[in-house]
């Protein structure tokens, strides 16, 4: 089903417009009037100390990479958290307001908080981000992708000097899908996302971009992984090397 995108622009501005007379802006943490989510709040939030093994969960890992025995059996090389959600309160908050409450302005926020978080790590560096996307009936729905937005972000403020290419040009989610948040277990959200995501471009083409590339998977949070991992063995087989999973929150 082709997707008007004057239309999802339309409801977009809509939303927007409401969402500034019904949530008036302040800051989610200490309602001060400077913005969604004020330096200060954003600068006492904990960080992530410890990261263990996205897949075991019980091998303590630097910077959330699969553990040894877990590598042979997934796609996904790890995933970074910037915070950990039930420890980050005002995060938690900000990243439902940004998705449900439609509050788009706070993608600048959350993609500072990431980047920051990111830039002191040890990952090999991406040489294009990913946002993992929406079904686009999700995506007309909602108005906009959190991923992408989050995406555009952090490339701004990751390496502002050479940001790094944000391709959202490059999967696509073809196949509706439950929220993962409804799915209770592991397995149902495995099994809810088996081969919901492809390649936009023809195979041929994208290996010839993909090949032997570094790519991070921007997302806002992860809880079993399984998303990212669906999303990191279509770009392993268009021939990616290494495909990292970067989140807010988990």
């Amino acid at each position: 089903m082709k997707i008007n995108t004057y239309h999802i622009d339309f409801l977009s501005h809509t939303r927007d417009f409401l969402a500034d007379i019904l949530f008036p802006r302040a800051c989610i943490g200490c309602g001060s009037r400077s913005a969604y989510l004020c330096d200060t709040c954003l600068r006492a939030t904990p960080r992530k100390q410890d990261h263990t093994c996205p897949f075991c969960g019980s091998v303590l890992v630097p910077e959330g990479r699969t553990c040894l025995s877990c590598a042979p059996h997934h796609a996904l090389d790890g995933i970074f958290s910037a915070v950990v959600f039930r420890d980050a309160i005002i995060v938690a908050q900000a990243i439902h307001v940004f998705k449900y409450e439609y509050i788009r302005e706070l993608a600048v926020p959350l993609g500072m908080l990431l980047a920051e978080s990111a830039s002191r790590t040890e990952l090999p560096l991406p040489d294009i981000l990913v946002p993992v996307p929406l079904h686009p009936w999700r995506l007309r729905y909602r108005g906009f992708n959190q991923s992408v937005l989050l995406a555009r972000s952090f490339s701004a403020t990751f390496m502002p000097e050479l940001p790094v290419p944000v391709r959202e040009d490059l999967l696509v989610r073809h196949r509706f899908t439950l929220p993962q948040a409804k799915s209770r277990t592991a397995k149902e959200r495995r099994k809810n996302l088996k081969d919901a995501f492809s390649l936009v471009k023809d195979t041929r083409q994208a290996k010839k971009e993909l090949k032997g590339k570094t790519v991070w998977l921007l997302d806002d949070v992860a809880t079993t992984g399984a998303t990212l991992e669906e999303c990191a063995k279509v770009l392993k087989k268009a021939g990616v090397k290494k495909v990292f999973g970067i989140v807010v929150a988990r």
